[in-house]
């Protein structure tokens, strides 16, 4: 029995070595610059999160086989349901720019049917432009990278243009409003669908709760840089490039997303954004309603690019996984005439479909921002584990250092009969370790440390989160609780702070180990915990699906395959080709 436990825990820890590319990827290799992978970055960013998402926070709402099925399943997730949210945002922004409300028509004839927990109405347009899509796909169109780029400027150009009429048009006031802008705003607008929650008026007119759930909602924005990673294999120089690109990219957004935020609020008050098309009616409200028209088409230009580049990619991850075993083989065959994998393109089109159908864009929001502050605190956990793990290939006098602490231990364990001896010895390795590089203990200790600090940080995040003020103001329970959990978090963080990194010399090494993964790792967890209960249940639903897949096929047939693989290893002129 253990010995089953034992192999099913390898199983789920299984690292899959790099190794040599096939050779039908080397004519990737080598064909991206620095400047490209930071247009694939901004790209992705600067999609319907911009255009749509920041009108409702404007209202102020490598480890191991399982952890790389963990971040491939949630890296679907969020491009399904970002083809959802875009589709969405392509439907609000053309709606908003013919009058005709082509979707909220059939509002009065659904809303009867529609459980409270889906959208008011279906979007039937969001789900027509997904299937079309979805057959251009089928028949092997892609968009050019040329197009990429000429509708990325495009994108830019319009932001630009948003930033710097909103400066011209804004009004200050609109960062100071009172209570009594409100019912004055009420009587006098004709232009706005419906009014917010006022709030306690001012600049921050819901406090730092608000805050923090707009930031969660806008974690979503900046996805776009794991687009940098996952093709930087195909960068001249990946070592280089992929953190300058990722730099870069985030800084573009950043600001980006700043300005048009700060327009927004500027142009328009606070509680009378519209939530689904926020910017073509602020024009309207500043009394420039021809200049919508030119925002609307720059909008439909960059939905319509990144759309079709993320209903690409969603597809080409599920072939990738179903290749590698996670996923069912069916899902990787191709067809032989359009060499496109038409089954994968179909499945995973048609459920997009159904979510922007079903789903109202801001919940689909919430649930793509989950996945990423869930995906960035596995990164977070990966780079604090790695660092300070035992490298199987070690040099020789590194494999020297760590035998002779090896024989050490044998020997002191030799003369130490007593018990006791082996525990205080093993509590001294905790502050004093025996080798100046990894070794297996070490990676041990630091696992099982950086465990418990997420279970503490969990606990420490959710009392924060539940009871702030009486945390802050100097409840003797709950002040005391968290007084707690904070030594033990410094105490933890110390244990890992004493044991050795990894010397291994890197283009880029992420500074201040161990404290600065773990400061990410709270700021995750704590932005997560303020994500909707409805969030939650999707959520668990989604991974409920993931690992039923995952431990009913994906683990036992990726173990054959790595059988196969090790037993060709052993055969003559193995991995030898033949003409």
């Amino acid at each position: 029995m253990l010995q089953d436990a034992r192999q099913f825990g390898q199983k789920l820890v299984r690292r899959r070595p790099l190794g040599p590319r096939e050779e039908t990827e080397h004519h990737m290799a080598g064909c991206l610059n620095t400047l490209d992978l930071v247009i694939i970055g901004v790209r992705r960013m600067l999609g319907a999160g911009v255009h749509i998402l920041v009108g409702t926070v404007a209202n102020y709402t490598i480890m191991g086989q399982v952890y790389g099925f963990i971040i491939g399943w949630n890296r679907i997730l969020s491009l399904t349901v970002g083809t959802a949210c875009i589709a969405r945002a392509w439907s609000y922004t053309f709606d908003s720019l013919t009058g005709n409300h082509i979707s909220r028509g059939l509002e009065g004839t659904f809303s009867l049917y529609m459980p409270y927990y889906l959208a008011k109405y279906p979007d039937f347009f969001a789900l027509g432009l997904v299937l079309l899509l979805m057959g251009l796909l089928v028949l092997g169109v892609h968009v050019l990278p040329q197009v990429n780029k000429v509708f990325m400027g495009i994108n830019i150009s319009v932001l630009s243009f948003i930033i710097v009429s909103g400066f011209i048009k804004g009004d200050l006031h609109n960062w100071k409003l009172t209570e009594q802008d409100y019912p004055l705003n009420t009587s006098e607008s004709n232009d706005i669908y419906s009014l917010g929650p006022l709030g306690s008026g001012g600049f921050v007119p819901f406090g730092l709760d608000g805050i923090l759930r707009g930031a969660a909602l806008c974690f979503y924005m900046f996805i776009g840089f794991d687009s940098i990673v996952t093709t930087g294999e195909k960068a001249q120089n990946p070592q280089r490039s992929i953190p300058i690109s990722i730099v870069v990219s985030v800084l573009i957004c950043f600001v980006a997303y700043f300005g048009v935020s700060a327009a927004l609020t500027l142009m328009v008050p606070y509680y009378q954004i519209h939530p689904d098309s926020p910017f073509l009616q602020a024009f309207l409200h500043v009394g420039w309603g021809p200049a919508r028209y030119v925002v609307a088409v720059g909008i439909l230009c960059a939905l319509s690019s990144s759309l079709l580049n993320t209903m690409f990619a969603m597809s080409w991850l599920i072939y990738t996984m179903a290749e590698d075993g996670l996923l069912f083989r069916f899902l990787a065959q191709i067809n032989a005439r359009t060499r496109t994998h038409i089954k994968v393109i179909m499945i995973s089109g048609i459920f997009a479909g159904v979510l922007a159908l079903l789903f109202h864009f801001s919940d689909l929001m919430d649930l793509m921002s989950l996945r990423s502050l869930l995906a960035n605190l596995v990164v977070d956990f990966s780079v604090l584990v790695l660092r300070y793990h035992s490298d199987q290939n070690l040099s020789k006098n590194q494999k020297t250092e760590e035998e002779s602490e090896m024989e050490l231990v044998v020997k002191e364990r030799s003369l130490d009969p007593v018990p006791e001896a082996n525990i205080s010895r093993n509590l001294k390795s905790l502050w004093f370790p025996a080798s100046t590089i990894p070794t297996r203990t070490s990676g041990q200790i630091v696992y099982g440390c950086a465990i418990v600090l997420v279970l503490l940080l969990i606990i420490l995040s959710l009392i924060l989160y539940r009871w702030p003020s009486q945390v802050f103001s100097g409840d003797p329970v709950l002040t005391t609780v968290a007084v707690l959990l904070l030594l033990l978090i410094t105490g933890v963080t110390a244990i890992i702070w004493r044991q050795p990194q990894d010397p291994t010399a890197l283009h880029f090494r992420v500074p201040a180990l161990p404290f600065l993964p773990l400061v990410s790792i709270f700021v995750n967890i704590y932005l997560m915990v303020h994500m909707t209960t409805w969030t939650w249940v999707l959520f668990g639903i989604w991974m409920g699906i993931g690992f039923a897949i995952y431990f009913g096929y994906g683990i036992r047939h990726k173990l054959e395959e790595n059988t196969e693989q090790h037993t060709g290893l052993h055969l003559p002129n193995a991995g030898q080709k033949h003409p």
